[in-house]
């Protein structure tokens, strides 16, 4: 994946409504091939969270990751995926070297939003952020954690105008916030990425459930290793107030120090850990 922006002020406020709508466009072309797709990355927050009753908006996404079960490579779906999403004007984006990336796709015209495809890992030596190469015009990332998406899965329904300007309304499966803070507590520490821990501390300060709705979705995905090791990692990103978490959140936000807010994240973590089985 390219590195994220490192702070807020890299998300333009009016990308994450192109991104919403690309989602949209892209539930009406999958159709019948919905329940093998999953909508994570940084659009949940604000697809799982009403961002009129939260305490404040979350900053969005520059583009939509989407995440596929192993039975669309299985059964050799992955040839009708990539048949429709040429249908539908998407052809795979390029790097700055001008080179092809079969992982990430686009759509044809402005606004210019991109599709990432994910993969869970499925041989040991896999490691998250590496490329699968599916087919040769087809590529997936690994994303560690994305069997847990597909367990935690809450469906959405998005209606409005997809990013074609057609008026529509579909459900989509997005990531459950058990998964989505596993998800992210495993790309913390992978990656490092100061929007990581933005995201993860965000959805738990403004899920509404609250700390307790997060937490019971995530106890039963504690039966899988991936689950577990992000627990871990959490522990220990924000084991303290001057942890990598809080003080990348705070960086995120700021692009400095702020004590309120390094207190704040290490806090709503700490909370979500003691409700966890120990």
């Amino acid at each position: 994946m390219s590195p994220k922006p490192r702070t807020a002020a890299g998300y333009p406020p009016n990308q994450v409504e192109q991104v919403r709508a690309t989602c949209l466009y892209v539930a009406t072309r999958l159709g019948d091939m919905l329940d093998d797709v999953v909508v994570v990355g940084g659009l949940v927050p604000s697809l799982l969270i009403d961002q009129g009753d939260a305490k404040e908006k979350h900053v969005g996404t520059l583009d939509l990751d989407v995440g596929l079960s192993l039975a669309v490579f299985d059964d050799k779906r992955y040839q009708g995926l990539i048949e429709r999403l040429r249908q539908a004007n998407f052809s795979p984006d390029v790097n700055e070297r001008g080179n092809q990336t079969h992982q990430r796709w686009k759509i044809d015209g402005p606004p210019t939003v991109t599709v990432d495809f994910l993969i869970p890992p499925t041989e040991k030596r896999d490691r998250g952020g590496g490329i699968k190469n599916i087919k040769s015009d087809f590529a997936a990332i690994i994303a560690p954690g994305l069997r847990l998406a597909f367990r935690d899965r809450v469906k959405v329904s998005l209606r409005g105008k997809t990013i074609r300007g057609e008026r529509a309304q579909r459900d989509i499966g997005a990531c459950g916030p058990g998964a989505f803070v596993a998800m992210k507590a495993l790309s913390l520490r992978s990656r490092g990425e100061n929007k990581d821990a933005y995201d993860l501390v965000y959805f738990l300060q403004n899920y509404r459930t609250g700390i307790d709705g997060v937490a019971a979705q995530l106890i039963p995905l504690l039966s899988e290793a991936e689950a577990l090791e992000a627990v871990r990692y959490l522990d220990e990103e924000f084991a303290t107030v001057d942890s990598v978490g809080p003080l990348r959140t705070s960086e995120f936000l700021f692009d400095d120090r702020n004590d309120a807010v390094e207190a704040d994240a290490w806090g709503v973590v700490r909370a979500l850990l003691d409700k966890l089985p120990h």
